[in-house]
């Protein structure tokens, strides 16, 4: 029973026992003039005693009615200030950075409801903060392999040990390249969330667009033995920033590819739908769980699949930035999978006039 409904009980018990109480007292209080077996002599009574007689029946019934709402006001307010003393108590440790805090669900449906939303948002701040500690080690574990490479290579050249040639070279730009690849994601990543970048808005071929970022990506699969198709039956133009739906499709090849064994294979098809222009990736690679549909465009997520390691390139944030890009278009991005082992459909929407 609502908390509502016991409340309007409680006040409709008051109520309803005041009346029948002072039906019930009244005539047992008044004098014998009113009843019609009293004294016959006169069969007159004084309007001072039906005075007296009607209040005293009164005062009894408001002060059993009284009696009865303050009982029922303490049991009621004391079960509702126990449930908000442990929701506000909650949030005083979740606020102290104790994160994590379940608070038991009461039996009223409304604090129900109430709890329920605190302890889910005490579950999003755990998952936050898990994720922040795991920003700070994914960054620092991506900075030191190039960084201790770096060192061990020009401590080599300073020591005699390496001579300077191209190939050595080579190696150094390597390193330094990736650690320019991952301030550059850091940086995209922290003006997508804040909204900070601008939209160089053109009226593109979004068609022609993808297909030029899937040619130059076509290598990449004839090495791994993945087949790529790409189904652009025309033109679909729209008012878009290219260079950053270009990433975003960039991205999204790029994880198909590397979540399809040899043998599998990607397909990708851009059409107009109504006023809209779909740009769709499937491919035949392990899937992606239901609870994990979600999770995969949360920042440095990388999800784990039985029997095979987590891809070993990348940040891990390049599906958030995809979605912030796609946000920022005023579109919408989705993730679809029957299931693990069973592929993966990443479809991409945007406003096409």
């Amino acid at each position: 029973m609502s908390l509502r409904v016991r409340l309007f009980l409680s006040h409709l018990a008051a109520v309803l026992i005041s009346v029948v109480a002072m039906f019930a007292v009244a005539p047992l209080l008044v004098p014998a003039g009113f009843d019609p077996e009293g004294d016959r002599r006169t069969g007159l009574v004084s309007s001072r005693e039906i005075e007296d007689a009607f209040n005293e029946a009164l005062t009894i019934a408001l002060s059993l009615g009284l009696a009865v709402a303050v009982v029922a006001a303490v049991v009621f307010s004391r079960l509702l200030l126990r449930s908000l003393d442990r929701i506000r108590a909650a949030t005083h440790r979740m606020a102290a950075g104790h994160y994590g805090e379940q608070v038991p669900l009461p039996g009223e449906p409304e604090l129900r409801k109430l709890v329920a939303d605190v302890n889910r948002l005490s579950a999003e701040l755990a998952d936050v903060e898990r994720r922040r500690a795991r920003l700070v080690s994914e960054v620092a574990h991506e900075m030191r392999t190039p960084l201790t490479t770096l060192r061990g290579q020009l401590d080599g050249v300073v020591d005699g040990v390496f001579a300077p040639s191209d190939e050595l070279f080579a190696s150094l730009i390597d390193d330094i390249a990736r650690l320019q690849r991952l301030a550059g994601d850091l940086s995209s990543l922290s003006r997508t969330e804040e909204g900070a970048f601008r939209l160089e808005r053109a009226e593109t071929d979004v068609a022609a667009m993808a297909l030029r970022a899937a040619e130059r990506l076509r290598p990449q699969f004839v090495d791994q033995g993945v087949e790529l198709r790409v189904e652009v039956p025309g033109p679909v133009r729209a008012e878009v920033d290219e260079g950053r739906l270009a990433q975003v499709v960039t991205n999204l090849l790029g994880n198909a590819l590397a979540a399809t064994d040899p043998g599998g294979r990607v397909e990708m098809s851009v059409v107009r739908e109504g006023d809209e222009a779909v740009i769709t990736v499937v491919d035949t690679g392990v899937g992606i769980a239901e609870e994990d549909l979600e999770r995969i465009f949360h920042r440095f997520e990388r999800v784990e699949h039985a029997g095979r390691a987590a891809p070993a390139a990348g940040s891990g944030i390049g599906l958030t930035i995809a979605r912030g890009i796609v946000h920022a278009h005023g579109g919408e991005i989705t993730a679809r999978s029957p299931g693990p082992g069973e592929g993966a459909t990443f479809r991409v929407r945007l406003r096409a006039p």
